[in-house]
């Protein structure tokens, strides 16, 4: 019996861990277009980012070609704005929305772009396994149709849709003109 629930303990584990790769990255990929501010309405409560609130992440060309990602966020928890910087590199082709991204160098992180509209407005985000996700548009407010929308093409990649949590981004949208 002991042997069965450590069987189990295995299996959620690594059911946890479930690759992504699976899924096809966005082709037609256009980085400058991609460039600019992106906010965060649904993800994945990620240890990284629990209890944030108002979260974007803007990213920017640096002089050697690497693209410069500042992610910002409002800790609810203590009150105040967090940020952190890091840097990504496109991980294959030119064309493809597919992404390393380092926060702690020498590590780096895949960053696969599964949906991206024409308008390049919204984006779906996931990393290397089934445990990250990111629902991100250019505005921090996004009608409920829309959002209602991305959430089932999240459903639709194979992501879990009762684990998605929205993010409140209405600091933003106080101080959006």
């Amino acid at each position: 019996m002991k042997n069965h629930f450590a069987l189990v303990a295995l299996m959620l584990v690594l059911s946890g861990c479930k690759s992504t790769s699976n899924l096809d990255v966005v082709t037609g990929f256009e980085l400058d277009r991609y460039l600019g501010t992106w906010h965060e309405v649904a993800r994945y409560d990620h240890r990284f980012e629990r209890n944030m609130s108002n979260v974007s992440a803007t990213y920017s060309r640096n002089d050697n070609g690497t693209v410069r990602v500042l992610n910002r966020g409002f800790k609810d928890d203590k009150q105040e704005w967090d940020d952190i910087e890091g840097v990504a590199k496109l991980k294959g082709d030119d064309d493809q929305g597919w992404l390393k991204v380092s926060f702690f160098k020498p590590f780096y992180a895949s960053y696969k772009i599964i949906h991206l509209n024409e308008a390049y407005t919204e984006a779906i985000v996931t990393g290397p396994s089934y445990g990250y996700l990111w629902i991100l548009t250019r505005k921090p407010d996004v009608p409920q149709e829309n959002l209602d929308r991305l959430l089932e093409l999240a459903e639709g990649f194979g992501f879990e849709r009762s684990e998605i949590i929205i993010v409140d981004q209405s600091k933003y949208i106080q101080s959006t003109p």
